[in-house]
């Protein structure tokens, strides 16, 4: 249902329910859930990279199926769309990683799915990657960040959109709105995103975790604040800096710039 790999110091984890397109079942929510606390602790891993099993679905969201058939699911005191206990909550917990954490997007990112996108820190999809928000259309008010997200990566008026319309949104044209990274050819997508990962992976890890929480972190901000945040913690961290750490880094540094 939830497949780990590691090499290398990336740890790929593979939402794999390819018949029900990946969709989030109660199973998979938890499974997820838990293992980016996992993760984060573990020192072995640098970068999680998070994709979908095939080359239909990322993941097509909430599993519909299981809702429909359990009366429960959408009571007040057991929101599936509104989980409040940290075994519930995939997206919670991927945006508490503190490591980076890369979304290779392989097929449809739908509704849930399409939130557990937007969580990520770098998105690159494939061709065949899709998105679309049918919150409305099925009936269900996003509850996992997407009405908030979305907004701030693409603009309101795209956002609503796509959220008041629940159509699809191609590869391409997410690429074009600012929305992924890059869009690559299916069989170049997990290379693609293992190579970004390598890339992050050769940085400290607590500087990595530092980088990503000031970004995060200032961006919640009106930019004043932002850059008061910025500078507080940039003081912090260089006082630690010593000369001789900068000096042993140039020379990596002029390297990997002569060879890109």
């Amino acid at each position: 249902m939830l497949n780990t790999e590691i090499i290398d110091g990336v740890a790929v984890l593979t939402m794999n329910r390819p018949e029900a397109m990946n969709a989030l079942s109660k199973a998979l929510r938890e499974s997820l859930a838990k293992a980016f606390p996992v993760l984060d602790a573990d020192p072995k891993v640098r970068v999680v990279v998070l994709t979908g099993a095939g080359e239909r679905a990322f993941t097509a969201g909430l599993d519909l199926k299981e809702l429909g058939a359990d009366p429960a699911a959408l009571s007040a005191a057991n929101p599936a769309a509104n989980p409040a206990g940290a075994v519930a909550d995939p997206v919670g917990a991927l945006l508490a990683c503190r490591k980076p954490v890369i979304g290779a997007i392989n097929g449809v990112a739908i509704t849930g799915g399409f939130e557990l996108a937007l969580a990520c820190d770098v998105l690159v999809c494939s061709t065949n990657a899709r998105f679309a928000d049918t919150h409305g259309r099925v009936g269900i008010t996003p509850g996992w960040g997407l009405s908030q997200r979305l907004s701030r990566v693409i603009g309101p008026y795209r956002a609503k959109e796509l959220s008041l319309t629940g159509n699809f949104l191609d590869a391409r044209t997410a690429c074009d709105w600012g929305l992924v990274n890059r869009v690559v050819e299916p069989e170049d997508l997990m290379p693609t995103a293992l190579a970004l990962a390598r890339d992050m992976s050769q940085i400290d890890a607590s500087m990595l975790a530092d980088l990503k929480a000031m970004i995060d972190d200032g961006y919640a901000l009106p930019l004043g604040e932002g850059l008061k945040l910025e500078d507080e913690r940039s003081r912090r961290r260089n006082a630690q800096v010593r000369p001789e750490q900068v000096e042993a880094r140039r020379a990596g540094v002029l390297a990997r710039g002569r060879s890109q």
